[in-house]
């Protein structure tokens, strides 16, 4: 699906038609290089600031917060979970298909990868998939074909989609090869089912990282890249989400490769969730503006956009 900077090929899988071979790095190079998404904070803050003043208030309806909820990864990742515990969890999207035909469920429930087996045994509504974080989630630090083996398992489990953590010791020390091809050989192991990259934008910091991760997931064989674990660092944020949606336009624009946006990490309120869709639909437009390009990871927001748009206090979810 997308065009791969694997260290074996010979000349430029850029998109850029040139040869680089007689630099062996310059090809993870040239696609960060070339790019011209800004990384400049003031103009980032001033972009957002803008986007939301003009345009927050006609997102923020019912409409819209039926459609976040059909975005929604729902998401347990707790040290305690438990095959009943994670039963548990999947029989709420089972019940909330049942007591409410009306509306659309999640897109999603992601569990760890030990626990797609279970998922894939209790849950009974067909559009909702099983989502999981492998690849020894959320470090990314084990050997290569630790990470393989998990994700191969994972996939025989049942997992339709597998969310992976970029590898950021590769990425600090600018091993570019490595990081691309640890990411190219997980999607491998995957097929056609997506694959989420996860740039822990909370460690990356800086728009510049952050915009260096997006273009190496991306041109690695990422099918969405994803903000944050939510795990030890700090989560989401609407700069990380503009820079990393910049990045998706761009890589669209030069590739004709489409790869989707997933925030994730301290999302609760749908206030939040409906300034993550107006800098989706500003930056990105209408297209993206479906769950298999947008995704939501959190628990307790589905909850709370259920309640946004039915007016009432219950918590399916």
């Amino acid at each position: 699906m997308s065009e791969h900077l694997h260290h074996e090929h010979d000349h430029c899988d850029c998109g850029c038609g040139h040869d680089h071979s007689h630099d062996h790095e310059s090809k993870y190079e040239f696609v960060v290089n070339t790019s011209e998404v800004s990384t400049d904070e003031a103009d980032i803050r001033a972009k957002i600031d803008s986007i939301l003043a003009d345009h927050y208030a006609e997102n923020d309806n019912e409409q819209v917060h039926q459609f976040l909820l059909n975005c929604v990864d729902l998401t347990t990742l707790n040290t305690d979970d438990s095959e009943s515990s994670v039963a548990h969890f999947v029989q709420h999207v089972n019940d909330f298909d049942e007591q409410y035909p009306q509306y659309k469920n999640v897109a999603a429930v992601c569990v760890y990868s030990n626990f797609a087996q279970i998922a894939r045994a209790q849950l009974e509504v067909s559009n909702v998939n099983i989502a999981v974080c492998s690849a020894c989630f959320p470090s990314s630090q084990a050997h290569l074909e630790t990470k393989i083996a998990e994700t191969a398992l994972a996939v025989q489990d049942g997992a339709d989609e597998v969310d992976i953590v970029l590898n950021v010791g590769y990425f600090r020390d600018e091993a570019w090869e490595e990081l691309c091809d640890e990411i190219a050989e997980i999607k491998q192991v995957l097929g056609d089912r997506h694959l989420k990259v996860i740039l822990e934008t909370g460690l990356l910091k800086t728009p510049e990282a952050i915009r260096r991760a997006s273009i190496l997931a991306m041109y690695s064989g990422a099918d969405f890249i994803k903000t944050s674990t939510g795990k030890g660092y700090p989560g989401a944020s609407l700069e990380a989400a503009y820079v990393m949606c910049q990045c998706i336009k761009e890589y669209y624009n030069r590739t004709g490769n489409v790869v989707g946006f997933k925030a994730s990490g301290g999302i609760r309120t749908t206030e939040d969730a409906v300034k993550y869709y107006t800098i989706v639909k500003e930056v990105l437009g209408e297209e993206w503006l479906t769950n298999e390009r947008f995704r939501i990871g959190a628990s307790s927001l589905a909850n709370a956009l259920f309640q946004s748009f039915t007016h009432s206090d219950a918590k399916p979810f």
